[in-house]
């Protein structure tokens, strides 16, 4: 194993495993965007994609295979962006960080490993100051989408109970989630389909995809895996998330995730209650400020989000803020967000750019 080895340059280097996916495409973009504060910008996927070259802040530049020799010359001071399954990101983020260089991962692999921090730069980007274990995750895309409208509330009125349901869109499940929505659209595009009982999935036939089952004409009240009690992974997981990232490990939470034919772009309905009563005006103030945040509520006009207009964009979208009804300390609220871009890319650019302002002196 090679030994840690200090940086040279005066701006940190910035390795980005996974690089030719679907978020590691929307990433490459944000880098030629955003501010440049990165030295050399290695790009490295599965031997598949090796020696493609793909251009990153103006430049071609050769995708390196994963191996240990992909992280030569990286050290102290330099990050390492895992885009990666979990079970990529376990296997090679320690090797990795044995060279001292700090990894950032957005996959499953370590959210709920206590000794490394689950950070969302505009709810919590202290917490990545103290990262035992030299990993940063960040949270699901369904997470990412709420979280800072969330975290701005808490701040303001004290979180005591969330209710959430998801709206999911396809490419979470990566080019072949939107791929198989595609061809099931082109299935069922300019028929009577979906007036009767099964006629849609005879349609589509066995082959679903990454799906439970035919997204097109229709939604999914699953997503993940079974786990006790008939929940299902990803809502495990989205409860789990919230939790660490509010710093609030009591936190009663219950979510129930829907996959429907919507492309790009997560959607959730959230009644979220706190401690005291609220009123609908000042928690649109809260949200009109707060980082991250657009607001767009203005339903007597037909102003809210939807998921088509927040594709492509960086913000998640809020509308339709609402007092309950029965609870005056009860919130209620729709959500949508680019699941690849503000439910991963821009969260793992976020943590990235907020690692390396602690290494450098120059300012972001």
């Amino acid at each position: 194993m090679n030994q840690p080895a200090a940086r040279s340059g005066p701006a940190p280097a910035l390795a980005v495993v996974g690089a030719t996916g679907a978020v590691g495409s929307v990433l490459l973009q944000m880098l030629s965007q955003r501010a440049d504060v990165w030295g050399d910008v290695r790009l490295i996927a599965s031997s598949r994609s090796a020696g493609r070259r793909l251009t990153v802040r103006g430049t071609e530049t050769e995708v390196l295979a994963l191996t240990e020799d992909a992280f030569d010359g990286l050290g102290v001071g330099d990050i390492a962006l895992f885009l990666t399954p979990a079970e990529v990101s376990a296997r090679w983020a320690p090797v990795v960080t044995a060279r001292g260089t700090v990894v950032v991962d957005q996959s499953a692999a370590f959210r709920e490993d206590p000794d490394v921090p689950l950070v969302v730069p505009e709810v919590n980007g202290h917490a990545a100051r103290i990262r035992p274990r030299g990993i940063v995750a960040g949270p699901d895309c369904v997470t990412a989408a709420m979280i800072a409208a969330l975290g701005a509330l808490h701040a303001e009125y004290a979180l005591t109970e969330l209710a959430v349901s998801t709206y999911q869109a396809a490419s979470a499940a990566g080019r072949a989630g939107s791929e198989a929505l595609r061809r099931q659209l082109s299935l069922v595009a300019g028929s009577s389909l979906g007036e009767q009982p099964g006629d849609v999935r005879r349609a589509v036939g066995e082959d679903t995809g990454p799906f439970a089952g035919p997204l097109a004409l229709n939604v999914l009240p699953w997503s993940g895996e079974l786990r006790e009690d008939g929940w299902s992974s990803h809502e495990l997981a989205v409860r789990a998330q919230v939790r660490r990232i509010l710093d609030l490990a009591e936190l009663p939470v219950s979510v129930t995730c829907v996959q429907v034919p919507v492309l790009t772009g997560h959607s959730l309905t959230v009644r979220a209650r706190f401690e005291g009563a609220v009123e609908a005006v000042h928690a649109r103030e809260i949200l009109e400020s707060a980082p991250g945040v657009v607001l767009v509520d203005d339903p007597a006009a037909g102003e809210f989000p939807t998921p088509s207009d927040a594709a492509g964009t960086d913000p998640a979208w809020v509308g339709r803020v609402r007092r309950s009804l029965d609870d005056p300390r009860a919130l209620e609220f729709f959500v949508c967000a680019d699941n690849l871009r503000q439910g991963a890319a821009l969260n793992a650019t976020q943590n990235a750019e907020l690692i390396a302002a602690g290494f450098s002196s120059f300012s972001l």
